[in-house]
């Protein structure tokens, strides 16, 4: 191939090529022949030449060598040429690189040209690759031209002046009382650029906020001009006049009407004319009736006109495009809290949108039907999102199960509609409900004294039918452990009266029991009052050498309180005390916990020796068989040895359940701790020992500023000998006055225990600015230096700066 081919004919080999083999020599000869000719100091054939190498840029392919090439074209008094450099610039040119700072003084030169397709060029390429200090010697150039008389060049100079504003914050100053004087400019294009530079303006300086505040009155006529003029063939999209200002122009009303009386009074009526005047039966019309819901929702609007949006985005829910209910789907979601009866009454609309076939549609609408759900309405409700619960895909069952458990536990009519809604879920979903579901109805049951009976009855009639959900089995096991008696004597006036002897409850016990769970085997202990106590007592024993770890224990456990401690096995094994829950999610074992924890700084600060363990204690023994409280309890010397049932009791409450029959609660984690706090954003830390040397470290950051951050990334960095291993983030984006938060776990190895300390980079980006911080971490709330417990909690040293 020559080397001084057409660009077609280049285009046309380079697609002829029928291998990349083939096409890589194309493009190395071509390549080769655009050097040559760029060294030659008379080449009549640059443009051409440039041309083509941005082809081969477009392609892949390196490039870089024509960068000093567009350099000169841009030079060049041809306009031909000079519009080859340009976009040659622009594609292989960018501020980090030193070549960019050669073009700055012919930029500057050809914004002062003659000629306005000269200075749209330039005025695009600053547009497109300006870096700071490009930006800082031309802005001056550019605030001229924003005053220019020529329609074309405003236009673009007002785009240019919003790249500048986002490069150099301070120059936004420069450009407002230009940026003002462009709203009375009749070129739509114009408006518009003027429209998104007051936007730009208006989010970066809240003073330049408030000059601004005084343009509603003008914007609204601007609106109203566009709104109600008639058919404009240069303007007119779908039946709708410019619907791209429009949405400008709402974005802007929605940015200065924030949270300012005033200016919200001045374009009520102007929204309340667009929601009623624009066609909704286009996506043209659709985009700007959403804008003017965002913009009537998040201004100090009137009660009437907040219904009026509710009931636009009520009318998208029925369109057929899914993305038209996902968006209104999103913005009910943010208003439900503030506007719930206007949204109730789309309630209908919402929960057909359940039975949907996309996936992001039934998640906002199952989202929605949750927050949805009152005290009026919980029935109902609750009814369809059982029924979404029995059919709904599995990603979206463990967060339909915790919903429904939520909601249950704010507006129950009754508890025994309460325990049959939750029963309902673990029978549906029991494999993908929370841990803390478990202790929680146990806690609900317990407290349902008068049901008892009934509830027994029911999960005995569930175990029998299917011992698949897990969680269903540990209920039915410990309620039959607890109030076996109540089924035996089939005396329930809640439900119908079955017969079921001893033998059957051991039965299904036992059938679950092959299904290596060790909730079955804590059941049958619990069952002393039964007659069949030798059966209970093999039916242990079998157990005692069986591979699972946790049945294993459990028996050997079991067998040794039927042996060495049968004496004590009625009192041990009496009907547990009602469980008192002192916060939502904290069960009572939980709550013993908190009192050790309570005890020991207590008796570390009297200086109180710990006696060693008196074998005479034979609760003492029994707490040490069963792996109860590292904590040796000992009687009072003065007082003597309390009674048995009272040192069962004390036993009870300072190692956690001396036989729990769910496992080994654990105790309350500790409150997280503040280790950054700046700009709006705050970083938490907590942290839970995983081994000797392992350890889980929790950040959360949440952002209590007025405005959303995007690109939100944490990154960490620990000592070389500790090892380090970041998990993927709940998110990247932290919505304004921490609506939600973003969670990062980093799992943390510290073999040879050396002293932990952690640096943490936040990056984020907020109103089109990119931020970065750095916090050192030199330790952590309950964990010393080397990442032991101690007996008080250190507190969080924090030194933060800029990078």
């Amino acid at each position: 191939m020559s080397p001084s081919v057409p660009l077609q004919e280049m285009i046309r080999a380079i697609r002829s090529a029928r291998t990349q083999c083939e096409e890589r020599g194309v493009i190395q000869r071509e390549c080769a022949a655009i050097r040559a000719q760029f060294r030659q100091a008379d080449n009549g054939g640059r443009s051409h030449n440039l041309a083509k190498l941005l082809y081969v840029h477009m392609l892949g392919y390196p490039a870089h060598f024509g960068q000093m090439e567009c350099v000169r074209m841009i030079a060049s008094p041809r306009y031909s040429e000079k519009r080859v450099g340009y976009l040659g610039a622009m594609m292989l040119l960018d501020e980090k690189q030193d070549a960019s700072l050669l073009i700055t003084n012919s930029i500057k030169n050809d914004l002062s040209h003659s000629n306005q397709y000269v200075q749209s060029l330039a005025l695009c390429t600053l547009a497109c690759m300006g870096s700071a200090e490009m930006c800082r010697d031309l802005a001056p150039e550019i605030d001229r031209l924003l005053r220019a008389s020529n329609s074309y060049i405003k236009k673009k100079a007002a785009l240019c002046a919003v790249h500048i504003v986002r490069k150099v914050h301070d120059l936004g100053e420069l450009f407002a009382p230009a940026a003002r004087s462009l709203l009375a400019e009749k070129n739509h294009g114009v408006l518009h650029g003027a429209v998104v530079l007051i936007i730009e303006l208006c989010e970066r300086n809240p003073e330049t906020l408030e000059r601004f505040r005084k343009t509603v009155p003008d914007l609204v006529q601007i609106m109203k001009g566009l709104v109600l003029s008639g058919y404009s063939p240069e303007h007119d999209v779908a039946g709708i006049s410019d619907p791209f200002l429009q949405v400008r122009i709402l974005r802007l009303l929605r940015i200065l009407g924030h949270n300012n009386e005033g200016a919200s009074d001045a374009m009520n009526d102007l929204l309340a004319q667009v929601a009623t005047n624009t066609d909704s039966t286009k996506t043209v019309g659709n985009a700007v009736l959403y804008e003017t819901v965002l913009t009537v929702l998040d201004i100090k609007s009137e009660s009437g006109l907040r219904v009026l949006a509710v009931n636009i985005l009520g009318r998208f829910l029925l369109n057929n495009d899914r993305n038209i209910r996902y968006i209104a789907m999103t913005s009910l979601q943010k208003i439900v809290g503030t506007d719930h009866n206007a949204v109730q009454r789309h309630r209908g609309t919402i929960v057909d949108c359940l039975k949907d076939q996309d996936a992001s549609v039934k998640r906002r609408a199952l989202e929605l039907s949750l927050a949805l759900v009152s005290a009026s309405n919980v029935r109902s409700m609750m009814k369809e999102l059982l029924l979404f619960l029995s059919s709904c895909p599995a990603e979206l069952k463990a967060h339909a199960a915790s919903g429904i458990f939520n909601a249950a536990e704010r507006y129950a009519p009754s508890q025994r509609w309460h325990i049959d809604t939750i029963l309902h879920v673990l029978t549906t979903a029991g494999g993908d409900v929370r841990d803390e579901t478990v202790p929680n109805l146990i806690q609900l049951i317990t407290n349902a004294s008068e049901l008892h009976c009934y509830t027994v009855h029911k999960l005995y009639r569930a175990l029998l039918t299917d011992i698949s959900q897990q969680s269903l089995v540990q209920v039915a096991c410990w309620c039959i452990g607890e109030y076996g008696d109540l089924l035996l004597r089939g005396e329930c006036q809640e439900t119908e009266a079955v017969q079921v002897t001893e033998d059957d409850v051991l039965d299904a016990l036992e059938t679950v029991l092959q299904s290596h769970m060790s909730g079955p085997l804590t059941a049958c202990l619990s069952l002393h009052h039964f007659t069949t106590a030798s059966r209970i007592r093999s039916i242990v024993s079998i157990y005692g050498s069986c591979i699972d770890v946790e049945l294993q224990q459990r028996a050997v456990e079991y067998n040794a309180l039927f042996k060495k401690y049968d004496h004590m096995r009625a009192a041990v094994l009496e009907r547990m005390p009602v469980i008192e829950k002192n916060s939502p999610g904290h069960t009572n074992g939980e709550s013993a916990g908190e009192a050790i924890k309570d005890i020991q700084p207590a008796k570390i600060k009297q200086g109180e020796p710990l006696l060693p363990p008196q074998p005479a204690n034979q609760v003492c023994d029994l707490l040490d068989l069963l792996g109860g409280s590292e904590e040796t309890l000992q009687p009072s010397p003065a007082v003597g040895a309390p009674a048995p049932g009272l040192l069962i009791n004390t036993a009870s409450t300072a190692g956690g359940d001396l036989l729990d029959l769910l496992g080994v609660l654990e105790p309350a984690p500790l409150a997280p701790v503040p280790v950054y706090e700046k700009d709006g954003v705050t970083l938490t830390l907590s942290c839970e020992k995983q081994s000797d040397t392992g350890l889980t470290v929790t950040l959360t950051a949440s952002n209590s500023t007025d405005s959303d951050i995007s690109s939100f990334t944490l990154q960490a960095a620990v000592p070389k000998s500790v090892q380090l291993h970041m998990k993927a983030p709940s998110g990247d984006s932290l919505p304004a006055r921490g609506t939600a938060k973003v969670t990062q776990v980093v799992v943390l190895n510290n073999p040879n225990k050396v002293n932990l300390k952690m640096r943490v980079r936040i990056s984020y980006t907020s109103q089109g600015s990119a931020f970065q911080d750095t916090v050192q971490i030199d330790s952590f709330p309950g964990l010393d230096a080397a990442g032991h417990f101690p007996l008080w909690n250190p507190s969080v040293n924090v030194t933060d700066g800029i990078i």
